[in-house]
């Protein structure tokens, strides 16, 4: 919404600047998007009066002109502007004055001298035609200063309004919002009944009354159209960005500036029979004031007459019954339609107009009837005529329930305590009833306030106009003290700096993969679909860490990295339930980085299996087994303390083609819990005795693995045949 900083000050005057009531007004939740200055600077530009106009009689297309500035005597200016003439009233620059890009001083123009310039729109850098001097209104007062007759020091504001801020959509509106911040006195438009002259009226029927549940209009004869709209209005309208047009459309317009409430003029000779408001039929259609022809649905809301649909409720009038410049009798309307009955309309048929925008967001329904006198005591003022009465179809208002503001809940929320006598005074200040209770307060919110419907919507309005800026900026009180660690769980930070000790980078791959990897490294997993993918290739959860690790190496081998050492922490999803935290790995290439002191090698089985032994100790066992996704003769399944905790092995030359890699690399995947659980020395007391060394020999069969020798199940079974000098098990 954009509108001029004087016509907010006519109504509430703070003793702020611009800047620092911007600032005010945005910390109050009402964002000022922009401020404008309506003129750019410029000084020493007089309203002056053109006398005479004569032809220079050393050019064709220039005029001297005798111009009355409110001098002693005339003064002559050279002119080129084609529309210069006797009789016009136009800003005329002095010597000195500095206009944008320009200084104006005394030149000779052709042999005569020229004592200051006439100026167009363009030349003071305001809007408007500038193919010739910007003419003035006849009753401009001649040798007044230009700026200040048109009020060019003033600065048009922006505010950025949220969708629930629909009060603010008016200049009293605003004004009352001001006052409340600033604690300043507001003089809001004072509106009277107008007197009743004639008995005239119009038949009103109502058949959607829940869509329309106030309906006003009130017939005016014998105005004058043509009427001008006074400078006033006009300043105001186009500084709010509406382009007069016509006296009693500027009225409506200005009353919905001014109030909030948007009207419609019909002209009255063009309406056939009374008025009624309903929802549009099939295939009825209406020619809009914008030429556009709608074709209406069923659920579109209207005022018809007699003959069908005069204007679309809430959104633009009709082009048939509009008011013209030989219009001399009216049909004033202003109504309450509901929100829910015109969001939305407007939009379908590629419409956004100023009624729509008040009426899909709620409009006052308690000031309709006020703004139907103000248009009417407007209207009689300008253009003249006699006003009849006010003809009213009134179904069922929203009610505007009681809220309780608890008063401990308002300190708890805001972290502060705020003092109730001022909360009582600002929501009052709003318009609100309030109650006070022990402690709390019973709220009765206005009838312009939609937004306010529950506690936390007036603990907002408490706090923000106690001001934001008000509230302390406290650091946040935590205790400083250590927490626990347990040290028989190793830090995820520690198992990773393990991993990369053995000469292995981390990755982090996406948790969601292409379903065909986990067909492809298990047919049976089922891995869990996701209900919105953000790729088709991307659609289920990982079962296992192998198919991002085998992506990444795929990745690298395409530029050019021929060895890779990758591992990564994360978790796998086997169900809703279980999503345990693994281990992943994965080596390929050279065995070593390149150099002189090694022969090249490529990585295998073994160097993993190192690795892993390193990562763990040597109370891990490796048993020879089988998973679909590792080389059948070079895959182990991974043991610890009588558990399987993991696998490692070459990848399955059926994947290697899938995966389409040049040649195998070794992975493993192993239970992270696993790996983070470690014993803590424990102190033992010095042995009395003498140390004593066996030297064992063992012979084994050649199929018995280094891990069943390792076992800790073997060590006992030799320890208890030496103690009772049996014979061992084995060998």
């Amino acid at each position: 919404m954009q509108f001029p900083e004087s016509w907010l000050r006519n109504l509430v005057n703070p003793a702020l600047d611009t800047a620092q009531l911007a600032h005010v007004v945005t910390m109050a939740g009402l964002e000022v998007e922009a401020l404008t200055p309506v003129a750019p600077p410029f000084n020493n530009v007089l309203v002056g009066e053109i006398l005479s106009a004569e032809k220079h009689p050393d050019a064709d297309r220039l005029r001297v002109c005798q111009v009355d500035v409110g001098e002693a005597h005339p003064v002559t200016i050279v002119c080129g502007a084609p529309n210069a003439a006797a009789g016009l009233k136009v800003p005329c620059a002095r010597p000195g004055a500095k206009l944008p890009g320009i200084e104006i001083k005394v030149t000779k123009v052709r042999g005569i001298e020229s004592f200051g310039m006439l100026c167009s729109t363009k030349e003071l850098g305001l809007e408007g035609a500038a193919d010739g001097l910007m003419v003035l209104a006849a009753d401009a007062p001649v040798g007044a200063d230009f700026r200040s007759w048109l009020n060019l020091d003033d600065t048009l504001i922006t505010l950025k309004l949220t969708p629930n801020r629909a009060d603010c959509l008016s200049m009293q509106g605003l004004a009352r919002e001001v006052g409340a911040i600033t604690g300043t006195a507001t003089r809001l438009p004072q509106v009277v009944d107008v007197p009743i002259q004639i008995q005239d009226t119009l038949a009103v029927n109502v058949a959607a009354r829940e869509a329309c549940p106030l309906y006003l209009g009130r017939v005016v004869r014998g105005i004058n159209a043509q009427a001008t709209t006074p400078l006033w209005m006009a300043e105001r309208l186009e500084r709010s960005g509406i382009r007069p047009l016509l006296a009693p459309v500027d009225i409506t317009n200005y009353v919905l500036l001014e109030l909030g409430q948007p009207m419609h003029a019909f002209s009255l000779s063009r309406l056939n029979g009374g008025i009624e408001v309903r929802m549009a039929r099939t295939g009825e259609k209406l020619e809009l004031l914008n030429g556009q022809t709608a074709e209406l649905a069923p659920d579109m809301l209207l005022v018809a007459d007699a003959n069908g649909p005069v204007a679309l409720a809430g959104i633009m009038g009709g082009q048939p019954t509009s008011v013209e410049a030989d219009t001399v009798d009216v049909f004033l309307e202003a109504a309450f339609f509901s929100p829910a009955a015109i969001a939305g309309r407007a939009r379908r048929l590629g419409l956004s107009t100023d009624s729509s925008h008040r009426f899909e967001r709620g409009v006052d329904f308690g000031s309709t009837r006020r703004a139907l006198e103000r248009a009417t005591e407007l209207l009689l003022d300008i253009c003249g005529g006699q006003a009849g009465p006010v003809n009213e179809a009134l179904a069922e208002l929203p009610r505007r329930e009681p809220i309780t503001l608890r008063l401990a809940r308002l300190k708890r929320v805001v972290g502060i305590e705020i003092d109730t006598d001022q909360v009582v005074r600002d929501l009052l200040a709003l318009g609100a009833q309030v109650e006070r209770q022990d402690d709390r307060l019973i709220v009765t919110p206005p009838s312009f306030r939609f937004d306010l419907t529950i506690e936390e919507d007036l603990i907002e309005e408490a706090v923000r106009l106690f001001s934001y800026d008000n509230i302390p900026a406290q650091p946040p009180a935590a205790p400083s003290r250590m927490l626990p660690q347990d040290e028989t769980v190793l830090a995820d930070d520690v198992l990773r700096q393990k991993v990369v000790d053995l000469d292995y980078q981390e990755v982090i791959t996406y948790s969601f993969v292409d379903p065909a990897w986990e067909a492809a490294l298990d047919a049976d997993a089922r891995p869990l679909p996701l209900a919105n993918p953000i790729a088709s290739q991307l659609s289920v959860m990982r079962t296992t860490l192998w198919g991002g690790m085998l992506e990444t190496l795929r990745h690298n081998l395409n530029r050019q990295q021929e060895r890779v050492r990758i591992f990564e922490l994360g978790r796998v999803y086997a169900s809703l339930a279980e999503q345990p935290m693994r281990l992943g790995g994965l080596a390929y290439g050279d065995g070593l980085p390149e150099q002189w002191g090694a022969t090249a090698r490529r990585v295998d089985f073994f160097d993993v299996k190192g690795d892993l032994e390193r990562l763990f100790g040597h109370a891990l066992d490796t048993r020879r087994s089988v998973h679909p996704a590792l080389h059948p003769g070079q895959s182990a399944e991974l043991w610890l303390d009588g558990r399987a905790v993991g696998w490692v092995g070459t990848l399955h030359p059926r994947l290697v083609q899938t995966f389409d890699l040049p040649s195998a690399p070794v992975l493993f995947e192993i239970d992270s819990d696993v790996l983070a659980r470690r014993s803590v020395p424990r102190y033992t007391s010095l042995s009395r005795f003498p140390l004593v060394r066996r030297d064992l020999a063992f012979v084994l069969d050649v199929h018995t693995p280094a891990g069943a020798l390792l076992d800790g199940s073997m060590i006992i079974g030799v320890k208890a045949c030496l103690k009772t000098k049996k014979a061992l098990p084995f060998g």
